[in-house]
């Protein structure tokens, strides 16, 4: 829908009308004018309301989109494919440590007089006296 600065505006007189414009009213007469006019970046617009607003790149080709946005997913899987090594690794180490650790309380012998964790056996005092 095509809207016109309002002669009143301040950026009606500047000799160019700016890409993006935020108004507050829009005066109906045989043209739909906007008043209280100010010019903002579109940067601004997609960082305060990205819901609503994205900026594209328009100096790129689509082929140039396209192949930048391949190279991304590349790295992207990539990316995914070392961290889930990464993790399998990690399970794996946990595995052979906790199969290590049951192996060898397996292995243990339970001996009377034998302390856990010593190798050495308790001796009983001697006694002293008649």
């Amino acid at each position: 829908m095509p809207c016109h600065l309002h002669p009143s505006s301040a950026l009606y007189g500047l000799g160019y009308t700016p890409e993006y414009v935020v108004y507050h009213e829009l005066l109906l007469t045989t043209k739909e004018y906007m008043q209280c006019v100010t010019a903002v970046e579109p940067q601004w617009l997609a960082e305060l309301g990205p819901m609503f607003f994205s900026v594209k790149e328009s100096d790129t080709s689509l082929l140039e989109h396209k192949k930048k946005q391949k190279e991304e997913k590349t790295a992207m899987e990539e990316e995914m494919e070392k961290l889930r090594k990464e993790q399998e690794e990690a399970k794996r180490e946990s595995k052979e440590r906790e199969r290590e650790k049951r192996t060898k309380q397996q292995q243990q012998v339970s001996m009377p007089g034998l302390r856990q964790g010593s190798s050495t056996y308790l001796r009983p005092p001697k006694k002293l006296g008649l």
